[in-house]
């Protein structure tokens, strides 16, 4: 009888702390794991840039400013402000 306050503030805990921190992780994954060339990006450092390449499985090269890029970890974007077509390249047109 003297445990079961205990259990229940874990249940508790597992509910209100656990689950959605989680759903989040998981919904980041998919989000990471669905960057193509075209979309509008925010990294945890607060650049704002478009998806020019995507390197490999961790990174991404961000177009910052016009010829300004960056190659950043898929793991730092945050968001994805819209999605756009893949962009034709300039130098294959």
């Amino acid at each position: 009888m003297q445990l079961a306050p205990f259990v229940l503030i874990l249940g508790i805990m597992y509910l209100l702390i656990i689950r959605p921190q989680q759903k989040r992780a998981r919904d980041h994954a998919a989000l990471v794991k669905g960057l193509r060339r075209g979309d509008s990006v925010v990294t945890s450092g607060g650049l704002i840039g478009k998806v020019t390449k995507v390197v490999d499985d961790a990174e991404v090269e961000l177009e910052i400013a016009p010829n300004v890029r960056v190659r950043v970890m898929r793991g730092l974007v945050t968001d994805v402000r819209s999605r756009g077509e893949p962009a034709k390249d300039v130098a294959n047109a």
